[in-house]
């Protein structure tokens, strides 16, 4: 009962001076927004990160050309490195050695500003073209939706045959049953032979605005490929780092190195990339902590000069409470309350603008999940209960000392 009487006490103190008190609740949401929001992002990229990036699985590893390190800014010390391409014979060999063991598939790139057009419809020009092979569905683990994926006569023979993506078949035709049809991929027909299911993936870099064909269509389209990517899947998690070693040895005997030489390839695991990414995210959330600390520390400040000026304004009533029997413990957790109740309100309002901000953020940029990041929920009570016991104790004790004979002459 004690408890509610506070509660109602404080809350009717508030709205007697909500001017005040609401400019110090605006200031304290700020900084617990900024605490949840950032983590409520950081959760909600890891989750959709971690279902793009199961595109390849974590039993996926990659053999490129370049380092997977991710920069921000033009320099710095972990510039990406690039080394002599991975031509098509080489691919093709580590694949005859290597894939009667593992599943082993090859990707290049066809450009990624591809228009692709049915009938009337077309998409727009930030379509990705990607050759590939036959393995590409037991390594990346998609799902043909109809149709079937690409077979290795489709690339003996370099046919011009295409696998939609998700999103670029719902443009093209709807409702309609794409498979048999001839599209037209940046000015060439291509016959549809499968499509794949929705996989939901970060940016322009979703497997939904792809389009899939044979290598060697592509290679007869491009005769300059690039540098290829060889993907490996390997069943057993375990292994993976056994494998990859392995696949390092075969590759540098295909491109003769000596055991003094350095590998001029790379090698990552495909969830690698979401490590280092959330590593580089680090300095944001630690600049976001930054901010929310020195926004809270604004907030004490303003709370205590709001709860000394309410000491001030309401010392005749005070003097009038204890003048009808009211103890200093009594006056004291009257004010204290009030100051807690304040940093709560607060508390819960950027609680709320953080948790709806950090997953309208990490939805359409990264498309994740909605995520409650519990943790910080509590945190944010925490500092909430600490900003507000600290603030509010002083003018609490203040008035809790206010003579009574001299508090009830006060004008």
């Amino acid at each position: 009962m004690k408890f509610l009487l506070n509660l109602n006490q404080s809350i009717d103190a508030i709205k007697a001076n909500l001017f005040r008190a609401g400019i110090t609740i605006f200031i304290i949401a700020l900084g617990i927004t900024a605490l949840v929001f950032v983590r409520t992002s950081i959760d909600g990229i890891k989750s959709g990160l971690g279902a793009s990036f199961s595109s390849l699985g974590s039993n996926t590893f990659r053999i490129m050309n370049r380092t997977s390190v991710i920069q921000f800014g033009r320099r710095g010390r972990n510039a990406r490195q690039k080394f002599p391409k991975i031509t098509l014979r080489e691919a093709q060999e580590f694949k005859d050695e290597f894939g009667d063991k593992y599943p082993v598939s090859l990707t290049g790139s066809g450009g990624s500003t591809n228009k692709v057009r049915f009938s009337k419809n077309e998409t727009n020009p930030n379509v990705a073209m990607i050759g590939t092979d036959e393995n590409y569905l037991s390594v990346s683990k998609y799902a043909v939706s109809d149709g079937r994926m690409l077979s290795p006569d489709d690339l003996a023979l370099a046919r011009n045959v295409v696998v939609l993506g998700h999103e670029v078949r719902e443009k093209l035709f709807l409702t309609e049953n794409p498979i048999g049809k001839t599209v037209s991929i940046s000015g060439k027909l291509y016959k549809v032979i499968g499509t794949l299911e929705e996989v939901g993936a970060t940016g322009s870099s979703s497997v939904d605005r792809q389009v899939f064909i044979p290598i060697t269509t592509l290679r007869n389209i491009k005769p300059d490929l690039g540098s290829l990517v060889i993907n490996v899947y390997v069943e057993d998690a375990r292994l993976l780092s056994g494998v990859m070693a392995e696949a390092e040895a075969v590759f540098r005997v295909m491109r003769k190195l000596l055991p003094r030489d350095n590998n001029n390839f790379a090698a990552s695991k495909s969830d690698a990339f979401i490590g280092q990414l959330l590593q580089q995210i680090q300095i944001i959330t630690i600049a976001a902590q930054i901010i929310a600390v020195i926004t809270l520390l604004g907030a004490a400040v303003a709370l205590l000069n709001v709860m000394l000026v309410s000491v001030t304004e309401r010392t005749r009533e005070i003097g009038l409470r204890k003048s009808l029997g009211a103890s200093r413990n009594n006056i004291l957790s009257q004010f204290l309350w009030e100051a807690i109740v304040i940093c709560q309100i607060g508390g819960i309002l950027g609680i709320l603008l953080g948790i709806v901000g950090g997953n309208l953020v990490s939805t359409f940029l990264f498309k994740g999940g909605f995520v409650v990041p519990w943790d910080w929920i509590f945190r944010g009570f925490m500092v909430c209960l600490t900003v507000g016991v600290i603030s509010g104790l002083y003018p609490a004790r203040k008035a809790a000392k206010v003579d009574p004979i001299v508090a009830l002459r006060h004008v």
